[in-house]
């Protein structure tokens, strides 16, 4: 059942009123792919505009406390903690992980996905004017804990 639709069919912002506040938590990747020399740079700190790792980092934070205001229907959340990873992956990638934490009555997987895909989105921001043909991949939740579904874990990609 989709709960973001009314009886008639209208999208509306689901009431979590009655649901009980439990700890929650979720965690989401993203991967940059670009050129090896892109990545050198970054990894060397070499690159003009600064260290692309730290304002990723802080752009993904940022990010995952404003999801509510980006994603209709989204709950604003009182995120108790957020934290974005971001790690050279082989010769030609980024890997990012986000994971998002509250006890609240809603979930935190938008809120992770959101940084994962912002931290993403900023480092081609920083490193376009050198790497035009980067590419963004694989924007996935790999876990979730707590609430009424349980706990998910994606399968290894």
């Amino acid at each position: 059942m989709l709960t973001h639709l009314d009886s008639q069919g209208r999208a509306h912002m689901v009431d979590v009123t009655d649901k009980a506040v439990t700890f929650r938590e979720a965690v989401a990747e993203a991967r940059v792919r670009m050129l090896p020399a892109t990545l050198k740079m970054i990894v060397d700190g070499a690159h003009p505009k600064g260290d692309v790792f730290a304002v990723a980092r802080i752009a993904g934070i940022q990010a995952a406390k404003k999801t509510s205001d980006l994603i209709p229907l989204c709950h604003p959340l009182m995120l108790t903690g957020v934290k974005v990873e971001l790690r050279a992956d082989g010769v030609d990638a980024v890997h990012i992980l986000a994971r998002c934490k509250l006890s609240g009555q809603t979930g935190v997987e938008m809120e992770a996905l959101t940084a994962a895909s912002v931290a993403a989105l900023t480092i081609y921001d920083m490193c376009k004017a050198v790497d035009r043909g980067m590419t963004i991949e694989n924007i996935r939740l790999l876990e979730k804990l707590g609430g009424k579904s349980g706990h998910f874990k994606a399968d290894q990609a």
